[in-house]
């Protein structure tokens, strides 16, 4: 079997899925291996602790730019919510509901 038969056979989704998972796992260990050398100075926590936040904003930032006033007060509903109860599912709430409400009434 050459390597061409083995890509077009059923195997070949099987192997890609697991070159996947390989890399997958090896981006998480180099994340625990690279920080295991860090010191971590209260800088450097606060940046950690931010981190999740601002990749969440950066994701879909875009889309709310591209979608309108409607996704812009819907993020501005969860972000306050998030900032009052520091409890991400109510900030979720939030959001989609303020979109909710908007789309049906508009």
């Amino acid at each position: 079997m050459n390597t061409a038969t083995i890509i077009a056979s059923p195997w070949g989704s099987v192997l890609a899925i697991a070159a996947m998972a390989f890399v997958t796992y090896l981006c998480r260990i180099a994340g625990v291996v690279l920080m295991s050398r860090v010191r971590i100075t209260p800088r450097i926590e606060r940046g950690l602790r931010a981190l999740p936040g601002s990749i969440i904003l950066a994701t879909i930032l875009p889309v709310v730019i591209d979608n309108g006033w409607p996704a812009v007060a819907a993020l501005v509903a969860a972000v306050i919510a998030m900032a009052v109860t520091r409890i991400d599912i109510v900030g979720l709430l939030a959001g989609l509901g303020t979109l909710a409400v908007i789309r049906a009434l508009g």
